[in-house]
């Protein structure tokens, strides 16, 4: 007997049991496929299949190199997509349409009475009794599975009822995002547009569309390729975590480095991307926009005022509206802000196609020119136009514009800090005669030095130096970000430096951490002027690369004619979703000041790093540091 419980049925050499083994790794066909999951990687998977079921997926190995000066882009994938096959199979995907319990019986119920489902869903919703029992139940759970007949049914009926009793646009919809899928969303659209629906707004509503970039730009989001980080020599990761929400570019980023790119990481915890970093600075959740704004008073003092870069200056004449003049109007005994010198306004002007659309820029001769590039130059009938040449649009005579009115007469200005109050201080201004009088003007340069509290030896109300607790200094942002004013000095000479050096080649890499705070179109917007001081916009390896999405949607012409239903009907109808849940949801009833919700550490508190010397790599390719004070010269 005792024999018997151990005896061998099969013998040693039998390895029948590696048969399980190798029908794990069988497979049918291989399939090239990527993950409709709103992730904008896009990466290629090779998709092996066996029985029709997903067995495993392996990263594409065949992409192509487009340039032979930059790393490969492969591999290109993350874990969460070498495990999506795994979803594709969970038992907590859900694969059926559910409906609340107790509305489920009410429609049911409904049915049995009323042969028009249009008229089985009037009894129930406009029965006090029958629409509170559903409606209450709502964030209570308590689905139950229903079959896609009823599903489709009672949205149907629900929706006709609603066009029929308030109106067609009383119907209000949101789809999935096309870069999740375009047939998805167009579906959706189509169906409201010819119902004569409205079509909620996808970008905004997930904070993915930073209103900075459409404000200061004109376009939505047009940022660089991935591959282009390498490029950079300065990456400021603000609210970005690369590796963990851009794993297939994230080698990009690392790979600069190697190439002597500084990597500095904004962001409050210690996220995975500060181990690729050079510094890390704990700026306080939501005041990022505070860091930048004594970054550009530190640029503004030291590389405009207490010396003039060539690069920057140039640079700044010819693609931005600094030298543009503005209109200062009195208002209660001191000069405002008012709206740009207009071609308009003068009869030197009257002639130009759209004057009211050009703006004016002064020469160093003292007269007023008006140069390419406006609106006005855009929708011209005269071609041409349309670009930033520093061109006379009346005479085609080459423009010296002056970029500040320095050394002429000055007049005090008032200027507005939500915290601090008014402050007068003086700013450089020049005289135009217009075709209704004279009026006094000033540079968008000199205004702007004047809101950062840049004095260049004028009087007023301005900072004495960096330690001078006054908007925008060092000094201040500290008590908002914690970040000591000493390390941020450092940074912005560092920022300046490197973008003088390397003409240009600093890049933020901003994303949602970000994005998802009131006000961040004046963060983002912090960020861009630092960009521009330094001449970073419109190149390789520059820019502001906003990495939340940057979905683009290839056949957008006969997509959007598809979407719209533009063979139907020319007029969209389209409706901003962060505002119309602004006010439908009661949200302005719980509106504070912004300086209400703004935490102001104490003076003197730094969470990270002390200032950094900047030791580069041998070999390095990017900019050497200078050897740097940390104490600030005055303003």
């Amino acid at each position: 007997m005792s024999n018997e419980r151990i005896k061998d049925d099969h013998s040693q050499c039998d390895r029948e049991w590696e048969e399980f083994y190798r029908n794990r790794w069988q497979y049918d066909k291989v399939v090239r496929s990527t993950h409709g999951v709103n992730c904008t990687g896009g990466c290629s998977w090779m998709v092996h299949v066996k029985d029709g079921i997903v067995g495993w997926e392996l990263q594409a190995n065949d992409y192509p190199q487009f340039n032979g000066d930059l790393p490969n882009h492969e591999p290109r994938g993350c874990q969460r997509g070498i495990s999506f096959s795994w979803y594709l199979y969970s038992p907590l995907r859900v694969k059926h349409p559910y409906m609340r319990g107790v509305l489920i019986d009410l429609w049911r119920q409904a049915r049995t009475v009323y042969d028009d489902p249009v008229e089985a869903w009037k009894s129930i919703v406009e029965n006090p009794e029958s629409r509170e029992s559903y409606v209450s139940k709502r964030g209570m759970g308590g689905f139950r599975r229903a079959s896609w007949e009823e599903a489709n049914e009672l949205i149907a009926a629900s929706s006709l009822y609603t066009a029929k009793k308030y109106g067609p646009d009383r119907v209000i919809g949101f789809t999935p995002i096309p870069a999740m899928s375009m047939i998805s969303y167009a579906a959706g659209t189509r169906f409201l547009q010819l119902l004569g629906g409205v079509a909620l707004s996808f970008y905004d509503w997930y904070c993915d569309l930073p209103p900075a970039s459409p404000q200061v730009w004109g376009e939505q989001t047009d940022v660089n390729e991935s591959a282009d980080w390498y490029n950079a020599s300065y990456i400021v990761l603000c609210g970005s975590n690369v590796p963990m929400t851009r794993t297939p570019d994230a080698h990009f980023m690392t790979e600069a480095r190697y190439r002597g790119t500084k990597v500095v990481v904004m962001s409050p915890d210690y996220s995975m991307a500060s181990k690729f970093a050079d510094a890390w600075l704990p700026v306080e959740q939501g005041h990022d926009g505070a860091f930048w704004m004594a970054i550009n008073h530190v640029i503004l003092t030291e590389f405009y005022a207490n010396r003039q870069v060539p690069f920057f200056d140039e640079y700044v004449r010819k693609y931005t509206d600094l030298p543009f003049l503005v209109k200062l109007n009195e208002k209660d005994g001191a000069l405002r802000q008012g709206e740009f010198l207009r071609a308009s306004d003068l009869e030197r002007g009257q002639g130009i196609e759209h004057a009211d659309w050009t703006l004016c820029v002064g020469d160093s001769a003292g007269n007023v020119r008006f140069p390419h590039g406006s609106v006005g130059s855009r929708w011209s009938k005269q071609e041409g136009n349309w670009n930033l040449d520093m061109v006379d649009l009346v005479d085609g005579g080459d423009i010296d514009c002056i970029l500040t009115n320095l050394g002429q007469d000055t007049r005090t200005v008032s200027f507005s800090f939500e915290a601090d109050g008014d402050v007068l201080r003086n700013v450089p201004v020049r005289r135009v005669m217009t075709k209704d009088g004279e009026i006094t003007v000033a540079t968008v340069f000199d205004l702007m030095m004047g809101q950062f509290g840049v004095s260049r030896g004028l009087g007023g109300d301005y900072p004495a130096n960096y330690q001078d607790d006054k908007p925008f200094t060092p000094a201040w942002q500290e008590k908002y970000t914690g970040i000591a004013a000493d390390s941020l000095i450092t940074i912005a000479r560092e920022w300046a430096v490197n973008g003088e050096q390397s003409t240009g080649r600093n890049m933020i890499i901003i994303g949602s951490g970000v994005n998802h705070w009131y006000h961040n179109d004046l963060i983002y917007r912090a960020a861009i002027t630092a960009l521009i001081l330094t001449g970073s916009v419109g190149r390789n390896g520059a820019g502001l690369a906003h990495y939340v999405g940057q979905e683009k949607v290839v056949p957008l012409a006969p997509w959007t004619s598809i979407t719209m239903a533009q063979d139907w009907t020319k007029a969209s109808r389209l409706q901003n979703t962060p505002s119309f849940w602004y006010m439908h949801s009661d949200q302005w009833r719980y509106d504070r000041n912004f300086v209400d919700t703004s935490s102001r550490r104490p003076a003197k508190t730094c969470r990270c790093t002390p200032p950094i010397s900047m030791p580069r790599r041998s070999g390095s390719a990017g900019f050497r540091s200078p050897p740097i004070s940390t104490k600030a010269p005055s303003v």
